[in-house]
C-alpha cells in the first residue's frame, strides 16, 4: 500500500515538475534536484505535499522529456480535431504526456492503472471536465498502443 500511495506522489510530482519546466525553461537536472530536495515530502505553503517513490519520480520525468517526440503526436492523434497538444493549458499538457509515458513505455503499470492514477492527478487540479477530459484522451492513447489489454471490453470493437 506504502509503494501505491508513493507511486501516485510520484506522479503528482512530476506533473508539477513538467509545468515548472515549462514555465521556467529548467532542465531535466535542474527540476530533479529542486523537487527532490525542496517539494517531495514537504509542507510547502501550508499544503503537505505527498512523499513520493524517488527512482519512479526520476524515470517519469526523464522518461517524458526523452520520449516527448513520440508521446505529442501520440497526444495529438488521441485529442479532439482542432485541439493539438500545444492549445492545451500547461498543467492539463503534463498530465498527459506523464500518463502518455507510463502507458506507452512502462509497460509493468496496466494501462486501466494509469489512466485511473492520471485522472486522479487531474481532479487535484480541477474541479471541471477536464478530469473526464484526461481519460477519455489517455483511454484513446491506450487502446491504440496497448488495445490487447482492453480487448473484449465495451468500447474496445473486439468481442
Amino acid at each position: 500500500m506504502a509503494k501505491t500511495i508513493e507511486r501516485s506522489g510520484a506522479r503528482l510530482t512530476v506533473v508539477q515538475a513538467l509545468y515548472e519546466m515549462e514555465i521556467s525553461d529548467k532542465g531535466v537536472i535542474e527540476a530533479l534536484a529542486e523537487f527532490e530536495a525542496y517539494w517531495i515530502g514537504r509542507d510547502i505553503d501550508g499544503i503537505e505535499q505527498p512523499p513520493a517513490e524517488i527512482a519512479f519520480f526520476r524515470d517519469l520525468l526523464r522518461g517524458v522529456v526523452e520520449e516527448q517526440r513520440a508521446i505529442d503526436p501520440q497526444l495529438d492523434k488521441a485529442l479532439s480535431s482542432g485541439w493539438p497538444l500545444k492549445r492545451i493549458e500547461a498543467v492539463l499538457r503534463a498530465i498527459l504526456r506523464a500518463g502518455a509515458y507510463e502507458i506507452m513505455f512502462r509497460k509493468d503499470v496496466p494501462a486501466r492503472a494509469a489512466i485511473s492514477e492520471y485522472v486522479d492527478v487531474a481532479h487535484s487540479f480541477y474541479a471541471g471536465d477536464e478530469p473526464g477530459m484526461v481519460n477519455a484522451v489517455l483511454d484513446k492513447v491506450a487502446r491504440e498502443v496497448r488495445g490487447s489489454e482492453f480487448a473484449g471490453l465495451p468500447g474496445s470493437g473486439r468481442a
